[in-house]
């Protein structure tokens, strides 16, 4: 187990740094000046330049081949790059252009909203999606099952942004009941959680339906029955425990992938987290803010990721051997 958890854990530390490098060439490749963006559109060409200096646009990149071939391996070395990368490893993800605020501040105080919704669509799709699969795989070929796969299609091929604007139609304007957007009470929550659980509980249910129709035909199930166990009992001791493992591992995903955001459906319901500050960067160009919750989802997504699998070990021994 413990190689295992060494194997996975380099792994990581790889795909973070690969995370670093590339989010560090999306902000120089996106098309604004940061030093406009900080002294404004009439700043003179002077003030441009210091402000340039001041946060080492004017450095190369990677590396500094002039100061390298003349020695001074201290300038060589002093590159946007470097000065990047060691801001990242004291917690300093820069410096917001048009809230002039640390974006780490920025972020933590997004972060408890974007969760509470991460949580919400994850429960609404394990409380749909589960018992619609297992009743969809006990009654094969029936009406429910038909029925439900059909709406697990749609849930699966319906786009979120779309979902939630009819949800908000429905709702919100024509049947007012539900707050059009907003955060503060449980009522704000409803519509951008369900809107977020159906296309996973769709998937939840398909696979779980699709996992549970391969164990109900095993070996050991026939045999479970045939000391006769009750179904309740071959159900959970021996068709879920097996057909769940999948689930375990996407709900983990899902999990890490709200976290990291949620920027359309965020937008739709003005829903005041991660992905809705994403959102205004993007249209304000505000690159720090854009780099920092970018690396923040990536990061995120890969150290869930990792637990998962951990988590999958521990479930499955067979996965650890392998």
């Amino acid at each position: 187990m413990l190689r295992y958890i060494v194997r996975r854990f380099l792994g990581m530390l790889l795909v973070v740094g690969a995370i670093v490098v590339i989010t560090f060439v999306i902000a120089y490749l996106i098309p604004a000046d940061p030093a406009r963006a900080v002294a404004g559109p009439r700043a003179r060409p002077e003030t441009l330049e210091r402000i340039r200096e001041h946060l080492g646009l004017n450095r190369p990149l990677f590396l500094d081949l002039a100061a390298l071939v003349q020695g001074d391996w201290r300038r060589a070395v002093d590159t946007q790059f470097l000065r990047y990368l060691n801001h990242l490893l004291h917690g300093d993800l820069g410096t917001s252009y048009y809230q002039q605020r640390p974006v780490a501040q920025i972020l933590a105080q997004r972060i408890p909203a974007t969760a509470q919704l991460a949580v919400s669509g994850v429960i609404v799709e394990v409380v749909l999606g589960i018992p619609v699969g297992i009743i969809s795989a006990y009654r094969q070929r029936s009406i429910w099952d038909r029925t439900a796969m059909l709406m697990a299609l749609f849930g699966v091929s319906a786009p979120s942004f779309w979902l939630g604007l009819v949800l908000l139609y429905l709702f919100g304007y024509r049947w007012p009941i539900l707050p059009l957007g907003g955060h503060g009470s449980f009522k704000h929550l409803i519509l951008p959680a369900i809107t977020l659980g159906l296309a996973g509980a769709a998937w939840y249910a398909r696979m779980l339906r699709s996992s549970m129709l391969d164990i109900l035909q095993a070996d050991f199930v026939r045999t479970a029955r045939a000391k006769g166990l009750s179904e309740t009992a071959v159900l959970f001791r021996h068709v879920l425990r097996n057909a769940i493992q999948p689930i375990v591992s996407m709900i983990g995903m899902d999990l890490a992938y709200y976290l990291g955001g949620l920027v359309l459906i965020e937008a739709v319901f003005s829903w005041p987290g991660i992905g809705f500050e994403m959102w205004r960067a993007i249209r304000n160009l505000d690159v720090p803010v854009i780099v920092g919750t970018i690396t923040f989802a990536a990061v995120a997504i890969v150290v869930m990721n990792f637990l998962v699998d951990l988590l999958y070990a521990a479930i499955d021994p067979r996965v650890r051997l392998e």
